[in-house]
């Protein structure tokens, strides 16, 4: 295959331009026929895993299927049943316009935010899957390409004494020295003992100063060989967080997620505007239309989608897009099963502002039993040249965990 620009444009080459084009149109006849494909059903089953995943897969009357996962969440599963009238009989190569279609047949389910979104979402990451299957390329390549071979992976720590400085300490430590992650999160809405009204989602200095003990652990403990994140989880008022951010400036943090609740992009802009400790949030907004706000008024660091959730993997790409035209890195927050995982990994290697893609279940012995593939290795996710996701259900391991109710894939 002739790469280099001056033999394209050399009239004594082995390929000239017009072998070239001769050869593409070639190619066009020889694939015309993918056009003529029809969606003819959409399956979806729970799975329980450190949080009930709906996985779905499409059907197409050429035999291929495509697999993907929506958010957990009530209802989810019915909506996706509620939508299947209107894709059976859909070209599924038709990404875009299919989620449009769903945008604005689900108007009256509340099709802006919330479930309804995420529920298109999970529709969208398998076709994805199965329009890179028809076309035999990789799921990035539908979104532009890629900028990079691997994505970085952040791994969301958890112990059992979670308001124990040093007992995040030393997970972090073992995260680190055993798992090989070199980026980390750890949850900041933890109890200090000192709270007095907690639903007031004010701070008291001496919540405060335990924060900051927890936070001095974890990044001390690591030094440089990790960037590490700590996650509020919506939960402080705005002084409270302002006050916390301010006195998080002396550490090395990787960024402060959600320190305010989501709904008030003011208040999160303020909240930004005020401290030079970097702040992240965007997973409970949803599209890129809830999300402009976030990104145009800079009233986040880093902005921090959840692709299953919020609007599936082009629209995160669209997000992305947004927020690069500020020079806002992504984040994707994930809690998600391997398939929606490798989702958000195709969108992170087509984006040019990927910073990392999270991982929630470290603890969970058999979360990469679920599918046939290797996913994370030493803490980064190297994307896959197969069709489509890369990833291919583990059917028996699938059946095993079902929710309880729930029936099994058809056969493709």
């Amino acid at each position: 295959m002739v790469r280099d620009y001056a033999t394209l444009h050399d009239p004594n080459a082995e390929y000239t331009m017009r072998d070239l084009s001769t050869e593409s149109m070639d190619l066009t006849a020889d694939r015309s026929g993918a056009r003529d494909i029809e969606i003819t059903d959409v399956q979806t089953t729970m799975v329980e895993g450190n949080f009930p995943w709906t996985l779905v897969r499409v059907y197409t009357d050429a035999g291929v299927v495509g697999t993907g996962e929506a958010y957990w969440g009530a209802g989810v599963p019915e909506l996706i049943a509620r939508m299947k009238p209107f894709l059976v009989g859909e070209n599924p190569l038709d990404i875009d316009r299919l989620f449009e279609h769903l945008v604005q047949k689900m108007s009256g389910e509340g099709s802006i935010q919330g479930v309804t979104v995420t529920a298109i979402s999970g529709i969208d990451v398998a076709l994805h899957d199965l329009a890179g299957k028809v076309l035999d390329v990789p799921a990035y390549q539908l979104l532009g390409g890629k900028y990079r071979d691997e994505v970085r992976v952040y791994c969301d720590c958890h112990t059992a004494e979670e308001a124990d400085p040093q007992a995040c300490a030393d997970e972090a430590e073992r995260v680190v020295s055993e798992l090989g992650y070199d980026a980390l999160k750890f949850d900041l809405d933890v109890p200090s003992g000192h709270e007095k009204d907690r639903a007031n989602r004010h701070l008291r200095n001496p919540e405060i100063e335990h924060k900051a003990s927890i936070v001095e652990a974890v990044t001390e403990r690591v030094g440089d060989r990790a960037d590490v994140a700590f996650d509020c989880h919506w939960t402080f008022s705005a002084g409270s967080a302002r006050r916390l951010a301010d006195r998080l400036e002396e550490y090395d943090i990787w960024w402060l997620e959600d320190p305010v609740p989501p709904e008030n992009h003011d208040v999160q802009r303020e909240v930004t505007m005020n401290t030079s400790t970097p702040i992240a949030a965007g997973e409970n907004v949803y599209r890129k239309h809830g999300q402009r706000r976030l990104i145009e008024q800079q009233a986040v660091d880093i902005i921090a989608p959840d692709m299953p959730k919020v609007g599936g993997m082009r629209e995160t790409r669209k997000i992305a897009d947004l927020a690069d035209t500020y020079y806002i890195p992504v984040a994707m927050h994930n809690v998600s099963s391997p398939v929606a995982t490798m989702g958000s990994a195709h969108v992170g290697t087509a984006i040019p502002n990927s910073l990392a893609v999270e991982y929630h279940s470290y603890q969970l012995g058999w979360w990469e039993d679920l599918v046939e593939e290797t996913v994370i290795e030493d803490g980064y996710i190297e994307v896959p040249e197969r069709p489509g996701l890369g990833v291919t259900l583990d059917m028996d391991v699938v059946s095993e965990h079902m929710v309880a109710g729930e029936e099994l894939f058809d056969e493709e």
